[in-house]
Formats: structure tokens, C-alpha cells, sequence
């Protein structure tokens, strides 16, 4: 019987003698390898802390104590010693276990979301609302934050604060120089100088030796910790940034060494006030495939043969790689379109761009406000800016779309990856609030292509435009074939036409496909159907209005929120000309949605195409009947 199979709690890890801990760091990568492989999630992140896992609950208290992770993607490990390695079978999976942290799992999650820089400020609250209620001194909060995450802006922000109080707080930095992909930027060049200068790993030996011969007292532990650090940055860094802000900083440690950073975590917790403790860990660590892998070390991975590392599916085309593509065309003839992402040059699809235009490529890290606001800076100095983001990450720019580009009328385009229900990642990955968000933006215009050919039709278009911000969204996965038009309608690209088009659907973006198979069903009942294609969906033409109020009914299909999506926009424009049609409006329902596949969740909220069918069908037939018009809610 292996060490892990007796971990049912972190008291059993706590029990664990110290010469043991190799031993169950070594089963618990060979059990994130079997297990990851299988279901996909994110692999190389949770390699490269397994053993600062192991330490942080050897050191503290879970749930007395509470550790934030940022982001949750890290915390697999956090999972496995709090007594959930058995539920991995059914990892990322519908009513399975969650890639991220999940309050409804258990009582050891805090933070659920899975947007990078939050956790110091949550950790922040947490040890204001103890010193008010008078438990500080009992109980210890622990924010686990990566380089990459304190390149946004809300991790500085919640550092000033956190570096002005005497409030306890451990802040634990896992330092892989990388987040996606390698950190970038000045915070990133100023870890990079302590990390690979020449001599660090005599300092690293050095730190590690002055530790273990410091006395456990507090003032006497920190000034030689501080000498260890002082002498560190003195032969290899730049006066560190950290002490700068009046926090108590310890390392670096190395990540990978157990005893070491669990010693430093207990003299950081032992402080009683804000501490940094400063680990060097490497993603990927203990698994050949995801060391050897220079553009991510397997960050995120499908299934996979856990012994090669290679994907067991061969996918064809993508929507993200049909957009790199044309990006990079349009880079050729056009020399003011310049890109920018938000540490997420590889998973949006940008590298291309990157490798032919280096000049012209901006990789920000994880700060969305900052990128959108340069934005409208280099669109003020002549240039054409493509911001490249995951949909649920421009939630996080928001004002800056509407101040900074909406109000200043700024050309910028804003490519939405991941766009609509993306599924397996969960709640705060689904990238469904764009358009009602985006819609209310005066000037902006939202474009949601149906397949390739529209991709890269309104890619084009939409940087043609330079008075105002465009949008172009898609979603996760492949792209599949192009739907064929049957006619077009001045702007409006008729994809199915049967019988008297008595019901008129309009599928928005990908759910044009969704919307045609609709439609054949409705004309096996014997209904006349006409599914029709705006491609921009804010605002909605005058073609579109004209196609709707001559129907008996109107039908919309979108992969965003329904409140205040453009099905009710549609509604709207038809109550403005007068048009009484009825009208039913297909979307995703404003709450949370549960990790499963996309397909199990699209089927959960009544969003496929035998769904919306039937419901058509039975208006219809009640139509018939009271031969009145009503206007229905929709789903």
C-alpha cells in the first residue's frame, strides 16, 4: 500500500515522518500524470507544486487555517491531500470534481474563481474580518500567488494595502517564470536576475544553510533572514521590490526541496504579520514530457498517453487557429494592425503573429485593464490594435472598453476566444456575459461568426473600422465545416429557406448550426422555416428588422445570456417600428453554470436543437389554434 492511499485528510500528511515526503511527492505526480491524461485539465501547474502542497499543509491548519490559491488551476494537489483522490476519476466532468476550487467540494476550497490576481485581496478581507472579530491570533490565511498573477494590477493594489497593516498574512510566491507562457514584463526581468544570475545556486544553498542555523526567535529569525536576502540581491538582483513596500520577505527557497520551504513557512507563520515567502518552483517538475515543453510545460492538456506525452486525438482545424491564420494575412497588408494579449500569446492563437510581426506584438501579462487602455493609446497614435482574450477575461476590462475605447471612440478590434459555453473549466470560464455586457458600449459593433469562411470575412471588416471598437467572438474547440448560404438578404445570409418561412430563426455565431438543424425539424412537422445569418449582431440591421416583421414568429438562438442578449435587443428594435410578432428568445439563463462538456450543458439549459424545436412546435400549434399573436418569454 503507497503512502497516498492513506491520505484522507491533511492531519494524515502531518502524520507523515519527513523522510517519507519524497516518497509521497513521487506518487502523487505519478498519480496527476494517470489521472490528468486521462480526463485532461491542467497538468504541468500542479507538477510544479506538489511538494510547497505537501509543506503548506504540514505548516498550517486546513480548514482552521485557509490557504487561496490564485489561480485555482495549482490546486489538484491542494485536492488530493484534502481527501478527494478518488473522486479524479471523474475530473472536469459533469457532477465530477472540479478543475478549480469548489466551495460545494469541500470545506478546504476558498476562492472559486479561476481569475488570476484576486487572492491577495481576498486573503486581505479574510484578515481584516478576523482582527475584527478578534480570531487572528487562532487562525492563519495563506494566499499561494505565481509570478505570472502578480503582473495584474490587483495583486499590487492589494500589496499596498496588505505591506500598510500589521494583520497576519503569509504570501506564498511559486516563481516558475511562467504563467501560460514565460512571464513577461519588469516584474518578470526583476525575478529572472535572482533566479538564473551567476552564483544562485551557491545563494540558494547559502539561504538554505543560514535558515536551519537561525534561533526560532522572531527578531533574531528575521534579521538573519534578511541577511540572507540582502546578500542575495546584492550579489544578483536589484533592490528588492518586496522590502520596498515594507514587507517581510523570505527566500529564495527552492520549491522542490520540502523540509526547506516547509521551514520557511513556519517561520513565516510564526511572525504574526505580513510575510513573503519567495519559492522557486519549475512547471512541469518530474515528468519528462511537460520539462521538455518550451511553449507551456503542458499547462493545459487534453487526454494524452501518459507516457509520451502526445495527444491520443488528432484535432483538425480550430476557431482559434483559423483566426491565427487570417490575423497573420492581414498582418501582411496591413502595417498599423498590431496585436496585443494578456499573458495568453499561445492559447489565443497569437504566436504566429508573434514570430512573423515581433515588433508589432505586445504580451502585457495578466493585466486586461492595462491592455485595453493601451489600446486606445497606440489606435490614438495611428495604429490598429487586435486584443486578444478569452471572452470571460474582458469582464475584467469592462470600463476601459467603455471609457477608454467606447468614449474615445478608439479603432480597436477585440477578439473574444472562448466565447459561450465553454464547459469543462467551469463557472468562471464560460465566456457567456460579453454580448449583454458589450452591447450596452455606445459605438461598439459586435460581430459572431458561423464558421471559417465568416471568421475570417468580419476579422477583416471588423479592422476596417477605425471609429469606434469591434468585436469579434468564438468559440472553444473545432470549427467543424462551413454552413453553405442559401441566398442572401441585402446583409443577412439566409442559411435554410422551406415552405412559407412562416417561422424565421436567427442563430447567432456558432449557433447558426444549432439554428439549421432546428430548421429541419420544423420542416419534417411541416412548418415553413427561413434561418438567417446577420453576422453583426450589434447593431442589428435594418435587413434583419425587415426579415422579422413579416413572420409569424421569430425565434433567436445565442450562446450568451439571454437577459440582455441580443435576442432581447431584437425585441427592442421591433417594439420601436411597431412590429407585434411574437418573439422567443433562446440563450443561457443568468446564473452559474456547472463544469461538464459543453454539449451536457448546452442539453441542461434547454440550449440544442430539439429543444428549441419542440418549443417552436408548440407555439405553433397553440397559434393555430387561438389564431392570435402572443408574445411568449421564451424558454
Amino acid at each position: 500500500m503507497g503512502l497516498l492511499e492513506g491520505i484522507r485528510d491533511p492531519r494524515d500528511v502531518r502524520a507523515l515522518s519527513p523522510d517519507q515526503l519524497d516518497d509521497l511527492a513521487a506518487e502523487v505526480r505519478a498519480f496527476l500524470v494517470a489521472k490528468v491524461s486521462a480526463s485532461g485539465g491542467h497538468l504541468g501547474p500542479n507538477l510544479g507544486v506538489v511538494e510547497l502542497s505537501i509543506a503548506l499543509h504540514r505548516v498550517f491548519r486546513s480548514p482552521e487555517d485557509l490557504i487561496v490559491w490564485d489561480t485555482g488551476h495549482q490546486a489538484y494537489v491542494h485536492k488530493i491531500l484534502t481527501g478527494r483522490a478518488e473522486a479524479f476519476d471523474r475530473l472536469r466532468q459533469s457532477e465530477g470534481l472540479s478543475g478549480y476550487p469548489s466551495r460545494a467540494e469541500s470545506p478546504h476550497d476558498v476562492v472559486e474563481n479561476s481569475h488570476a490576481s484576486t487572492a491577495l485581496s481576498y486573503a486581505d478581507g479574510i484578515a481584516k474580518a478576523w482582527s475584527l472579530r478578534g480570531v487572528a491570533s487562532q487562525r492563519h490565511v495563506v494566499a499561494v500567488i505565481g509570478d505570472g498573477a502578480l503582473t495584474g494590477g490587483m495583486a499590487w493594489e492589494a500589496l499596498n494595502n496588505i505591506a500598510a497593516s500589521d494583520r497576519p498574512m503569509v504570501i506564498v510566491v511559486n516563481d516558475n517564470a511562467r504563467s501560460y507562457s514565460p512571464t513577461i514584463g519588469g516584474l518578470a526581468h526583476h525575478l529572472a536576475a535572482l533566479r538564473t544570475a551567476r552564483g544562485y545556486e551557491r545563494v540558494l544553498q547559502w539561504g538554505k544553510s543560514a535558515v536551519q542555523r537561525t534561533p526560532i526567535i522572531g527578531s533574531q529569525l528575521y534579521g538573519a533572514l534578511h541577511g540572507v536576502k540582502k546578500g542575495a540581491k546584492d550579489m544578483l538582483a536589484p533592490q528588492g521590490m518586496f522590502e520596498d513596500l515594507g514587507l517581510k520577505y523570505i527566500g529564495p527557497i527552492d520549491g522542490h526541496d520540502e523540509a526547506e520551504v516547509e521551514f520557511a513557512l513556519t517561520r513565516a507563520r510564526d511572525f504574526r504579520g505580513p510575510v513573503i515567502v519567495h519559492v522557486i518552483t519549475h512547471k512541469g517538475h518530474g515528468y519528462g514530457p511537460a520539462e521538455n515543453d518550451e511553449s507551456d510545460r503542458f499547462h493545459g492538456v487534453g487526454v494524452i498517453d501518459p507516457d509520451t506525452g502526445m495527444p491520443l486525438t488528432i484535432s483538425g482545424p480550430t476557431w482559434t487557429s483559423v483566426f491565427s491564420d487570417a490575423l497573420v494575412g492581414i498582418g501582411e497588408t496591413r502595417p498599423d494592425v498590431v496585436a496585443i494579449t494578456a499573458a495568453m500569446l499561445g492559447p489565443t492563437g497569437l504566436e504566429p503573429f508573434a514570430r512573423r510581426f515581433p515588433n508589432r506584438t505586445y504580451d502585457v501579462g495578466i493585466a486586461e485593464q492595462h491592455a485595453v487602455t493601451s489600446a486606445a493609446g497606440l489606435a490614438f497614435g495611428g495604429f490598429h490594435p487586435v486584443v486578444a482574450v478569452y471572452a470571460t477575461f474582458i469582464n475584467r476590462a469592462f470600463d476601459q472598453v467603455l471609457m477608454d475605447c467606447g468614449l474615445h471612440r478608439a479603432g480597436v478590434t477585440f477578439v473574444l476566444d472562448r466565447a459561450g459555453v465553454t464547459g469543462d473549466d467551469g463557472a468562471s470560464h464560460n465566456g457567456m456575459w460579453d454580448m449583454a455586457l458589450l452591447q450596452i458600449v455606445p459605438g461598439l459593433r459586435i460581430a459572431c461568426p458561423r464558421d471559417a469562411a465568416s471568421l475570417r470575412k468580419l476579422l477583416r471588416e471588423a479592422v476596417d473600422v477605425s471609429d469606434g471598437p469591434t468585436v469579434v467572438r468564438f468559440p472553444k474547440g473545432a470549427i467543424g465545416d462551413d454552413l453553405p448560404v442559401v441566398r442572401s438578404h441585402h446583409s443577412v445570409d439566409v442559411l435554410h429557406e422551406s415552405g412559407d418561412g412562416a417561422v424565421v430563426v436567427m442563430g447567432i455565431g456558432s449557433m447558426a448550426s444549432t439554428a439549421v438543424h432546428v430548421a429541419d425539424r420544423l420542416r419534417a412537422q411541416g412548418i415553413g422555416v427561413r434561418v438567417i445569418d446577420p453576422g453583426w449582431v450589434r447593431p442589428l440591421s435594418d435587413d434583419v428588422i425587415e426579415c422579422a416583421v413579416n413572420a409569424q414568429l421569430v425565434v433567436t438562438l445565442e450562446d450568451g445570456l439571454r437577459e440582455g442578449g441580443i435576442g432581447a435587443a431584437l425585441g427592442q428594435r421591433l417594439r420601436d417600428v411597431g412590429s407585434e410578432v411574437p418573439l422567443m428568445t433562446f440563450g443561457v439563463p443568468t446564473h452559474f453554470l456547472d463544469h461538464a462538456k459543453r454539449n451536457e450543458v448546452l442539453a441542461t439549459i434547454g440550449l440544442t436543437a430539439q429543444d428549441v424545436a419542440r418549443a417552436v412546435v408548440e407555439h405553433m400549434a397553440s397559434y393555430a389554434e387561438s389564431d392570435e399573436s402572443v408574445s411568449l418569454p421564451g424558454n
